[in-house]
């Protein structure tokens, strides 16, 4: 009964997490917990601006088995990402610097996601996962910059692969078809004028990789 009380308690918990970040600016970051597992969310960013712009970044985020009264939460990139802050090995985005442990009355899941959301725009770590990342964006901008083009340009290549796995909440995505995402662009772009309370809106314009991007209107 106590073994029960206790997994419901931590998935309340857990919701109230994902309910928390949707109430913040995380804006080009989208996560959903697994359909299986809700310990395992499945997140992507969309980069708008600095040497990584353009890019489209899967990662998951892991929590621990005892989640929130454990270790710090795992972010890791399943998309390539040459980055100082990301090993280059196991793609798992070094937190030790901002989150050396975890404290359940003050740490929270969105500042994870803000954090990631930084570091596209923060290059320098005194702590780097990737030493040779860190180097040459020091010292050797032109070859770091070279490598940053080509995970960029990889994340674009992917970005319709099929799902690694069968998880009803895996985020995927679709070509642009107007037949059948015309009406559903439209009915968003109309809710967006008139709910101040909306988060957004979910659609890509044709020939761009920009989330939630529309037409300019003069």
């Amino acid at each position: 009964m106590k073994e029960s009380y206790s997994i419901y308690h931590q998935e309340y918990i857990i919701m109230a997490e994902y309910r928390m970040l949707q109430t913040e600016n995380l804006q080009g970051i989208y996560v959903i917990p697994s359909y299986e597992n809700s310990l395992l969310w499945f997140g992507v960013i969309f980069v708008r601006s600095g040497v990584y712009e353009g890019g489209v970044f899967r990662f998951t985020l892991t929590l621990p088995e005892k989640f929130p009264n454990d270790s710090v939460p795992v972010v890791t990139f399943t998309s390539k990402l040459y980055h100082p802050a990301v090993n280059a090995n196991t793609g798992v985005l070094n937190l030790n610097e901002v989150f050396p442990q975890w404290d359940r009355k003050q740490n929270h899941i969105w500042q994870i996601l803000k954090y990631l959301h930084l570091i596209f725009n923060n290059l320098n770590f005194k702590s780097p996962a990737n030493v040779e990342a860190s180097v040459a964006f020091k010292n050797n901008r032109k070859v770091f910059l070279e490598k940053v083009k080509e995970c960029v340009m990889s994340s674009i290549d992917h970005i319709y692969d099929d799902p690694p796995i069968d998880d009803k909440h895996y985020i995927t995505f679709k070509p642009y078809d107007p037949e059948l995402h015309e009406t559903a662009k439209n009915i968003m772009l109309n809710l967006s004028k008139t709910n101040e309370g909306s988060h957004g809106i979910s659609w890509v314009q044709p020939g761009s990789f920009q989330s939630f991007s529309k037409e300019e209107t003069t």
